[in-house]
């Protein structure tokens, strides 16, 4: 069976950038419906990683869905690792890269909050890496994830209504620069380190 992730903290961590209420119910409510969903598509065959990489292996009339669902658990997998009580920001090969592709983290974090406003309906905002180090800001729509164009996902923001709307309605924007006093680069150095 496929799991999520345990949230890393409890619920009123992320206040009063993200209300208790909201974090409770996108985790126990949308989080984990993704992964009821996808285990009733299909029996464990293969890491969750790897099944937008290899999608065809599945029937085809079952392949938007679980591409969906398994979307789903990694997106918010990531997200949720992505945020934290105190903000950090990248470390090591990460920063130096981020230095040498943005000229320094300010500059990063700009581009990433100017992608993330751009973004048309629900998704993400994610920082990616190839398989040669390159790094690179990108929007996805619905619950796309780069492991399908063979990037791997560093740092994300979710972009859905879900995410913000209680706290935030119809203030997307300002959802989008508060989350930076929450945002956690522990888990994307300690995966960019695990790579390169």
């Amino acid at each position: 069976m496929y799991n999520v992730i345990n949230l890393p903290y409890p619920y009123y961590v992320l206040e009063p950038i993200i209300d208790e209420k909201t974090v409770n119910i996108h985790y126990n409510k949308h989080h984990k419906k993704y992964m009821e969903n996808l285990n009733k598509l299909t029996n464990y065959k293969m890491p969750l990683e790897e099944i937008p990489k290899k999608i065809e292996n599945f029937p085809i009339q079952k392949r938007g869905e679980i591409l969906y669902n398994a979307g789903g658990i990694l997106n918010h997998n990531l997200y949720w690792q992505s945020l934290n009580q105190t903000p950090s920001i990248p470390k090591g090969k990460l920063l130096n890269k981020i230095n040498q592709t943005y000229g320094n983290f300010n500059n990063f974090k700009k581009e990433f909050i100017n992608k993330a406003k751009i973004l048309k309906g629900s998704g993400y905002t994610f920082l990616v890496t190839d398989d040669n180090g390159n790094i690179s800001i990108m929007n996805m729509s619905n619950q796309e994830t780069p492991y399908s164009y063979n990037l791997t996902p560093l740092f994300t923001i979710d972009l859905w209504e879900h995410a913000y709307y209680l706290k935030y309605k119809n203030e997307k924007n300002k959802y989008i620069e508060n989350i930076w006093a929450k945002a956690n680069f522990d888990n994307a150095t300690k995966i960019y380190e695990s790579l390169f």
